[in-house]
């Protein structure tokens, strides 16, 4: 026998002998409790590195604790295998990505299994196999099916390199791909979303069943799902076209201190509103705004910008004529596009309508208002109506419903729950992707 340690002999035979006994093969159905040890599929990049060795021991240990405490244990690995730097990579070698792919799996199945991990290799799934993404297909046609797939026009992050849409997370806070480098656009397309916004509710009641969590991560989750209660608000266009733009606001209470509307510079009544003198204005600052990404574009320390329109619309509250503007902090895809400037009582609003001489008119009184709005800090505070015709003197708190109320029943607003969470777009990849619309 040999007294020497040699790993190349000793641990060949061992893994040899373990796969004849199958050891780590997942025992058939039995009476005792199973224990499920998943890790998330690697990315089959061509090898393993000290990230991917960290990753799957510690999910052995789990499945080999489990065991020895005599539960049967599934412990399966898997590829993450669809992927722009498969296509990109294939394209420089000039091999289709499927080949390329399989290669990279074969080589980090092997050195996974040199580890010596207690993976039920006869489990094995990758994600660009039919045998995978037949379900993929499946549960795509149960949600379409269901009305939970659908299709629209989106502004999108739009890599020129890569050639791809990119989500908001893919995007550095430079407005830049985190992949390519490449200066991020901003482009309508026709894309498909899956609708997660219709369980907003059921999510955000939920995480109190989350008892095992910390509060601030529930906290965090909670501000993700972003609940909103407030009214849906109809300004008819000012030119007898019968056009409106409805905007959505927290703050119906303030209505009658807006003095401007303003619509994301993507929004398809733009093109429509536009004066013949403000075109070339218009177009230009559209342009400079889709090479901006979203951060950028709602980002807190940034000036905000916009140009007008040329159109008006008529306030219902109390028949203002106000001017429209387009700006680059106003999202297509974020409520319905559009918001109500409300200088006077929100800070964004007050930064704007300064740079752009926009009048400000304070509706919410209380002691300090007047003065903490004529220093440029809007006051968001509770208060007293002024200003607001037969609403002067309700309580702001008391007036929001007021105000919604008289608005519903005169056909002007609609009571209405917003969350910040938004539908999940799903058309990001080109052709190493899975085979869905």
């Amino acid at each position: 026998m040999n007294s020497r340690y040699t790993p190349a002999e000793l641990e060949q035979r061992w893994r040899a002998a373990w796969k004849a006994d199958g050891l780590d093969v997942t025992p058939e159905a039995s009476g005792d409790e199973g224990f499920y040890a998943l890790s998330m599929f690697p990315y089959p990049s061509g090898s393993l590195h000290m990230g991917h060795v960290r990753n799957y021991v510690i999910t052995d240990v789990i499945a080999r604790v489990q065991r020895m405490r005599g539960r049967p244990v599934l412990h399966p690995m898997g590829w993450d295998a669809f992927g722009l730097p498969a296509e990109n990579a294939a394209i420089e070698r000039n091999v289709d990505p499927g080949e390329w792919t399989d290669k990279n799996i074969d080589q980090m199945r092997a050195q996974l299994d040199r580890l010596g991990l207690s993976i039920d290799w006869g489990r094995e799934q990758a994600t660009c196999h039919s045998d995978y993404y037949r379900w993929t297909q499946w549960l795509f046609l149960e949600l379409f099916d269901g009305g939970l797939a659908y299709r629209k026009n989106a502004t999108v992050n739009w890599d020129p390199i890569d050639q791809t849409v990119l989500a908001n997370e893919q995007v550095d806070a430079d407005g830049k791909s985190w992949r390519s480098g490449a200066l991020v656009e901003q482009r309508q397309l026709n894309q498909w979303f899956l609708q997660i916004t219709a369980y907003a509710e059921t999510l955000l009641k939920d995480l109190d069943q989350l008892t095992g969590w910390p509060e601030r991560v529930r906290t965090m989750q909670a501000n993700w799902i972003g609940r909103s209660e407030g009214a849906e608000i109809t300004f008819a266009v000012a030119d007898g076209s019968k056009q409106t733009i409805t905007v959505f606001t927290t703050r119906p209470d303030t209505l009658a201190g807006a003095s401007y509307v303003v619509l994301a510079p993507e929004h398809p009544l733009v093109d429509q509103l536009t004066q013949p003198e403000q075109r070339s204005a218009v177009d230009s600052f559209r342009a400079e705004v889709s090479r901006l990404s979203t951060i950028e574009r709602t980002s807190d320390d940034r000036p905000k910008r916009g140009v007008a329109i040329g159109a008006r619309v008529i306030n219902p509250l109390n028949g203002a004529e106000l001017p429209v503007w387009i700006a680059d902090y106003v999202l297509a895809d974020y409520g319905t596009g559009a918001v109500m400037g409300v200088p006077a009582h929100d800070q964004r609003d007050i930064a704007f309508a300064q740079s752009n001489d926009l009048p400000i008119q304070q509706v919410i009184d209380a002691e300090g208002a007047a003065e903490a709005i004529a220093a440029g800090q809007a006051w968001t505070d509770a208060g007293t109506l002024i200003n607001s015709g037969a609403f002067d003197g309700t309580a702001s708190t008391e007036a929001k419903g007021a105000i919604t109320g008289r608005g519903e029943s005169e056909g002007w607003a609609t009571a209405k729950v917003t969350y910040r969470l938004r539908d999940w777009l799903i058309s990001r990849q080109r052709y190493w992707g899975c085979p869905i619309p």
